[in-house]
């Protein structure tokens, strides 16, 4: 068998990103997701996150030992140097168990799920990108009433991640998602089955 072409997905929050790949995954297509990789390379026992409590100090762990995430993100936030040492740690690590992941793959292509595949550089592992857009003011109105937070937050996370315009430039394919989920969900099967042609990711 062919060894898959790599697919990347991204679309800032609350555009749909996820959606859109749990119906990617429903057609059969092998999923790696950067955010599980991240969790992962934090757990317990594994050397980045007691790096983590070194750095920031035992106030980022839970009682229970694990990574206190919203405790962390407020640091980083208030602090962009925190927040490039963070990744600095952090991103070879993902790289490495993404790299893994992508290699147990056994359909004609996966993909590879980053809501940072741009700013991280993870697109270089990609041969095409599909970007997941969505009106900025319909990205907020999702995101504050999924995760119950303010429209500051929310800005503050539009403003930490690439901006429309970069993800759009590195963009193959763009999907704008400003309807309903059948629609979606339609849309996404057109893609797949244009993808299904493909060698190697391009026309």
């Amino acid at each position: 068998m062919n060894k898959p072409w790599i697919l990347g997905l991204t679309g800032g929050i609350g555009s749909g990103k996820s959606a859109v790949a749990s119906h990617f995954g429903n057609l059969g297509v092998h999923l790696v997701d950067a955010d599980h990789a991240a969790r992962w390379v934090v757990e317990p026992g594994r050397p980045a996150l007691t790096q983590i409590a070194e750095h920031f100090g035992s106030d980022v762990l839970q009682a229970d030992g694990q990574l206190d995430r919203a405790a962390l993100r407020q640091r980083i936030f208030e602090h962009p140097e925190e927040r490039r040492w963070l990744e600095n740690l952090l991103h070879p690590l993902i790289g490495e168990e993404i790299v893994r992941d992508l290699a147990s793959a056994q359909s004609p292509y996966a993909i590879l799920v980053s809501p940072l595949l741009i700013e991280s550089g993870q697109h270089r592992m990609t041969q095409r990108v599909l970007v997941v857009d969505a009106p900025e003011a319909v990205q907020i109105q999702r995101t504050m009433a999924r995760d119950q937070v303010s429209e500051e937050q929310v800005g503050a996370i539009l403003k930490a991640q690439a901006s429309r315009e970069k993800r759009l430039e590195a963009a193959d394919d763009v999907l704008v998602n400003d309807r309903d989920l059948k629609w979606l969900q339609r849309e996404v099967e057109r893609l797949h089955a244009f993808y299904l042609t493909l060698r190697g990711g391009q026309a």
